[in-house]
């Protein structure tokens, strides 16, 4: 069935509470994503020292170098068909992720979700920002080692040079969400491939130091046995789609700004199973040598960066992670919430004032401390799962088999009793329903001590119990008419 779209902004009812100039339906004018825009975006969100973190510290679970890849790149599969089914219907409805989520939790009742990702990106956004910081400090050392004295005194777990770090690239990502999406686009068109330079340059000096050769069946641990290496391999490949379950999610912020389908579905297939896995393979690669090289497998690029003598390389490779990592948060980790935020008052939270909560939230958390619990990867991604599939599960199937591709944009901005989504009193009982029952799952299988191959299961147990109580609760309603 076609889409019923409602794209007109004259029909939003603009003196309704639940709209404001960043929430609106995007216009021809606005959609300017092509498919090199959405290729750089995911190219953005795999390429950060976060990413490369989590990939080599799959090699923590026990897998050996390939099947670490090969577990990963099935992650990546489920992945790409996840952002399709996102992305499309984001693309042809044309609202960013808070409003589109009204259609299946209604007008009050899509705040639940969407403050559940901006919670997830929250955290997210000051652990990349701590990372950035890393790099930062690498380069101001070279560059002056007389810093150093800088280095010796910390304050709440960071030192004097680590806050300045932190402040300044934290500031630096305000004043470009102060500009606006536009911008945002721009900064991902430059983060996502400019990492390439610093990731082949860091993979060409290692792999010299390795004698230009690696094995890839070593492994950081003991081998396992048959049945706990599929266990492994399968909690590899969903914890590769929990770690990016918060933007599969709101894939739609940015989606809905594509001209067309074909855009989406181009930009997705470069960005994700081409992209995503040629990181993932340059990552192992590199950590694999560091295990030759070290005796040990060193899952922060920025530290092997620190052990080039070269200083003119040093200082390039950081800038390079530094200002990439900047531009993958503000892209992966600052829209999101930004957007979240705003839909709970749009009247009195604009898309910047998000941004600003977003901003001062991430400090609070203290995301180094966090950074410094080694489980704090498995158990903290184990959680994202255990929110996002559920929300996934409930949006997918919602919008594809209860409403059947057809929404009332008008509607997703009325209070009227009347209204599509008004449901009860804003709330839609069948999507909150799936969504506390599947999340209450999701969170008991993320939280299981002592089994990082079960906690990975979250995601999946989440998504599909989700979609399948909505379906089930959903059964018998007849679809909304043109």
């Amino acid at each position: 069935m076609t889409e019923t779209q409602v794209r007109d902004p004259e029909g939003t009812p603009e003196r309704s509470a639940l709209v404001n100039a960043d929430l609106m339906p995007t216009t021809k004018e606005t959609a300017v994503w092509r498919t090199w825009d959405l290729f750089c975006l995911w190219m953005t969100s795999a390429h950060s020292i976060g990413s490369y973190g989590f990939a080599v510290g799959m090699l923590a679970l026990g897998l050996s170098g390939w099947q670490t890849m090969l577990a990963l790149f099935a992650g990546v599969l489920i992945l790409w068909g996840g952002s399709n089914l996102i992305g499309v219907a984001g693309q042809r409805v044309g609202v960013p992720f808070p409003v589109f989520a009204r259609g299946a939790f209604g007008i009050f009742g899509a705040n639940i979700p969407a403050l559940l990702r901006a919670l997830v990106a929250i955290f997210w956004y000051g652990i990349q920002t701590y990372l950035a910081s890393t790099a930062l400090i690498v380069l101001l050392l070279r560059v002056s080692p007389g810093l150093q004295s800088l280095t010796e005194h910390k304050f709440l777990g960071l030192s004097t040079l680590g806050w300045i770090s932190f402040l300044v690239l934290w500031a630096a990502q305000l004043l470009i969400i102060n500009y606006g999406m536009n911008v945002v686009r721009k900064a991902s068109d430059f983060a996502g491939p400019v990492v390439w330079i610093g990731m082949i340059a860091l993979a060409l000096w290692i792999l010299g130091k390795a004698g230009w050769s690696i094995d890839f069946g070593a492994r950081s641990g003991p081998a396992l046995s048959g049945g706990k290496t599929v266990a492994a391999f399968i909690g590899v490949m969903f914890l590769m789609v929990a770690f990016m379950a918060g933007p599969l999610v709101n894939y739609a912020d940015f989606a809905r700004f594509s001209p067309n389908k074909r855009a989406i579905v181009r930009g997705n297939a470069w960005g994700i199973p081409f992209n995503e896995t040629a990181f993932v393979v340059i990552s192992i690669v590199i950590s694999l040598a560091t295990l030759k090289v070290y005796g040990k497998v060193l899952s922060d690029p920025v530290e092997l960066v620190a052990k080039i003598h070269d200083n003119t390389i040093v200082i390039i490779a950081a800038a390079v992670f530094a200002i990439a990592t900047v531009g993958i948060n503000v892209v992966l980790n600052f829209v999101s919430p930004a957007y979240d935020i705003s839909n709970t008052a749009p009247k009195y939270i604009s898309f910047r004032t998000g941004g600003v909560i977003t901003a001062v939230l991430s400090i609070l958390v203290m995301p180094w401390k966090l950074w410094e619990n080694q489980n704090f990867i498995v158990y903290f991604l184990g959680g994202v799962g255990a929110l996002m599939g559920p929300v996934f599960g409930i949006l997918i199937v919602d919008y594809y088999l209860v409403r059947r591709q057809r929404t009332v944009v008008a509607d997703l901005y009325s209070e009227s009793p009347q209204a599509t989504y008004h449901y009860t009193r804003g709330f839609n009982p069948r999507a909150l329903i799936a969504l506390a029952v599947s999340g209450g799952a999701g969170v008991l299988v993320a939280l299981v001590p002592h089994s990082q191959s079960v906690t990975a299961l979250s995601w999946p147990v989440g998504a599909a119990l989700g979609a399948a109580i909505m379906y089930a609760l959903s059964m018998g309603r007849r679809p909304m008419a043109p």
